[in-house]
């Protein structure tokens, strides 16, 4: 069948994406205790056949290594993004909807987090929580709501103009059940992009502080911590230990791109006919 338009080429190109980060996500769930097995026989190969990826200086097999780091990167996303979507739809509605003193106290705490460097206010919070995989959920998860937040509240701000909104609390609908019944089916569009889009953002952050020493355990099979092993082993020639990861690593925050455009244009009337 001939792809006819943009909109059908981005749902294919969103079907592949979708297929390739399941299964990566699968392979690294199911091969996670082999990835970690060591083999000093085989430390430090070059690629070849039996391992496309390399090995590591203790011989662990890079190729299901890096596809463990990356399923649990992936995981770790989607679960940060989520409870982030769900900060942000609260805060934003509730600003715009709880009147002034609460759209003031919140606007001021989206500019206060935004106004503190990305990295640094994650790599506090992760520490305040000692580090390890919730520090870093917890982390993440309360850095990234603010854009999310400041669009949804944009959003409800222009609803509350609207007539049938304005007919809803004529006839006596409070501000919650307006917001929630009749304002929220119209912001799904934008929450689930926004929730798509900020996996690629919370993947590369937790890989960040990961490599910087305040993320994960080193025992865990994550992407940042096998880059950061890998800097060791750079100037001695080692280069696949860097490559493949970084490689993947670019490869999966793609596919998040991908399927957050995609949505974006699948979801976006204007683009109906396009």
């Amino acid at each position: 069948m001939k792809i006819r338009n943009r909109r059908q080429r981005m749902a294919v190109l969103m079907a592949v994406s979708l297929f390739l980060l399941v299964l990566v996500t699968a392979a690294g769930w199911a091969f996670g205790e082999t990835a970690s097995a060591t083999d000093f026989s085989r430390k430090n190969l070059a690629p070849c056949l039996s391992y496309p990826f390399g090995t590591d200086f203790m011989g662990r097999d890079m190729l299901l290594r890096t596809v463990a780091g990356l399923s649990s990167s992936i995981r770790l996303g989607i679960l940060t993004a989520a409870v982030s979507a769900v900060i942000a739809f609260i805060l934003g509605l509730a600003a715009a909807v709880l009147g002034k003193a609460a759209d003031g106290v919140i606007s001021g705490m989206i500019d206060l987090v935004m106004g503190i460097p990305h990295i640094l206010l994650l790599i506090l919070i992760s520490y305040a929580c000692g580090k390890g995989f919730w520090g870093v959920v917890v982390g993440i998860s309360l850095t990234h709501w603010t854009s999310l937040a400041r669009l949804i509240r944009g959003e409800v701000l222009q609803l509350k103009e609207s007539n049938y909104v304005k007919i809803a609390a004529r006839l006596g609908h409070g501000k919650l059940k307006v917001a929630f019944f009749h304002m929220t089916p119209h912001l799904l569009p934008q929450l689930v992009t926004g929730l798509v889009l900020m996996f690629p953002h919370a993947i590369l952050h937790e890989a960040s502080i990961t490599f910087l020493g305040f993320g994960l355990p080193p025992e865990e099979p994550a992407i940042g911590i096998i880059l950061s092993e890998s800097m060791k082993y750079l100037v001695m020639g080692k280069w696949w230990l860097a490559l493949f990861p970084g490689l993947l690593l670019a490869g999966v925050v793609l596919l998040f791109h991908f399927l957050g455009e995609g949505l974006l244009l699948l979801l976006d009337p204007e683009n109906a006919h396009r």
